[in-house]
């Protein structure tokens, strides 16, 4: 049974005093967002519906892109390996907690790390079960992913997931060639045979109703429709494109602060026209479908686009509770919170400024934003690809232009495509 003391959905208990906690270096946004008068004006958080749980710290590949361990936030070093029992156990009563009081029939955990499956089948089944039991008492169905780099994923691994029903995704970025050009091991050697042997297991067997999706981080200097037809071999059900992590202070590789180029709206578009074009449905490409939602009135699932709230919280091996991973390619500590399971609930995380901004829609965007046509489908873009030093999280994405070339390319189509439907009646 549910502990009497949790409450049922209502106004936050704010803290006397609201610590911006780790702010950037120099105190800008969020760190100076006024979360009490936010409060007090009516807004209310949304409660979180994902948590990331990183079971293991370290990983046993040495990707050149890796926002974890090659970009500015270096606090891995200082995480336990493995997460322990004991905070297994915390984050299933937090999660269960947080579930109770604002009344989620269901709720999605995420297995992640570094490499989660370097966390070993016997703490993977644990945590499952724990995490499932707890919610299961308060009424909360959980359904539970893994995202791997797909070194480890053998028959055993895939044997566990089936019994446990947890869905499984696997980073792949393309063709042997392109994916080896980053996703490598600490000597030097390439990837993409191994994933691509255990993407066959995972796939063309019985094993294939676990397969979730495919992500897919891109290189411009990779041919882009031979990566789309790599990914499309494997029959992914979904398939995410991701831009390199990067920003104002640290420019993405070919990305040029204030230029008007456009290298990654030329990377995505030919795949845009080739997937659009197609006579079946090959795979669902979360970027442009979230891009077509929004055009059409609809409200984005994703953090990349859109500015429905941000509902996702990370917990690291320690037991702290963090904000998104991907903000540690900002600064060091861009993503801390100072809040911990074993003394904090997850409610302690909706009213902290980071949080909060990643919930606030047009409330978090630049006035540069505000004054563009698409600013409702952009969502100013991933947040964390929107920091600088000088102003913080509040301004545009680094990939502005590649992304008003993008949303506007799809818009066309579509808008050409309701003529001429409009036309033939």
């Amino acid at each position: 049974m549910p502990d009497r003391k949790w409450r049922k959905r209502g106004v936050p208990r704010l803290p006397e005093k609201l610590d911006p906690i780790i702010p950037s270096p120099r105190s800008v946004f969020p760190a100076t967002l006024d979360v009490r008068g936010l409060l007090e004006s009516g807004w209310r958080p949304a409660a979180f519906r994902q948590f990331i749980l990183k079971i293991h710290s370290r990983c046993d590949l040495a990707c050149r892109h890796c926002y974890v361990y090659e970009m500015a936030d270096q606090s891995w070093r200082a995480q336990p390996r493995r997460m322990s029992e004991a905070i297994v156990d915390r984050t299933a009563k937090r999660i269960a907690e947080h579930a109770f009081t604002h009344e989620l029939a269901e709720v999605e955990v995420v297995l992640h790390g570094g490499e989660p499956l370097l966390a070993g089948p016997d703490l993977i089944s644990y945590a499952v079960r724990a995490i499932r039991g707890a919610a299961a008492d308060v009424g909360t169905r959980v359904h539970v992913g893994v995202q791997t780099n797909g070194l480890r994923l053998d028959e055993s691994y895939l044997r566990l997931f089936d019994s446990l029903e947890i869905r499984v995704g696997v980073s792949l970025d393309g063709y042997a060639e392109g994916h080896d050009r980053h996703r490598r091991h600490a000597d030097g050697r390439g990837s993409h045979a191994k994933v691509a042997a255990s993407l066959r297991r995972l796939t063309g067997g019985p094993f294939h109703h676990l397969f979730s999706g495919l992500l897919c981080t891109i290189d411009v200097r990779n041919d882009p429709l031979a990566t789309y037809e790599a990914l499309l071999e494997f029959d992914p059900p979904a398939v995410d494109f991701l831009l390199p992590h990067g920003n104002w202070s640290t420019p993405p590789p070919f990305r040029v602060p204030e230029a008007g180029v456009t290298p990654y709206a030329d990377w995505l578009i030919p795949i845009f026209d080739r997937w659009y074009g197609s006579v079946a449905d090959q795979t669902e490409v979360r970027l442009f479908r979230e891009i077509m939602r929004l055009l059409t009135g609809g409200a984005s699932r994703s953090e990349t686009v859109g500015l429905s709230p941000a509902r996702m919280a990370v917990v690291e091996t320690d037991g702290s509770i963090e904000q998104s991973d991907i903000l540690k390619s900002s600064y060091h500590g861009a993503a801390a919170t100072r809040l911990h399971l074993l003394r904090d609930s997850f409610d302690a995380a909706l009213t902290h400024p980071s949080m909060a901004a990643r919930q606030i829609g047009e409330l978090a965007l630049a006035p540069v934003c505000l004054a563009c046509d698409i600013h409702s489908v952009c969502g100013g873009g991933l947040y964390a690809h929107r920091y600088s030093e000088a102003a913080g999280f509040l301004g545009p994405s680094v990939y502005c232009p590649d992304l008003y070339r993008l949303i506007t390319h799809i818009r066309t189509r579509l808008a050409r495509d309701v003529a001429r439907l409009k036309g033939s009646r």
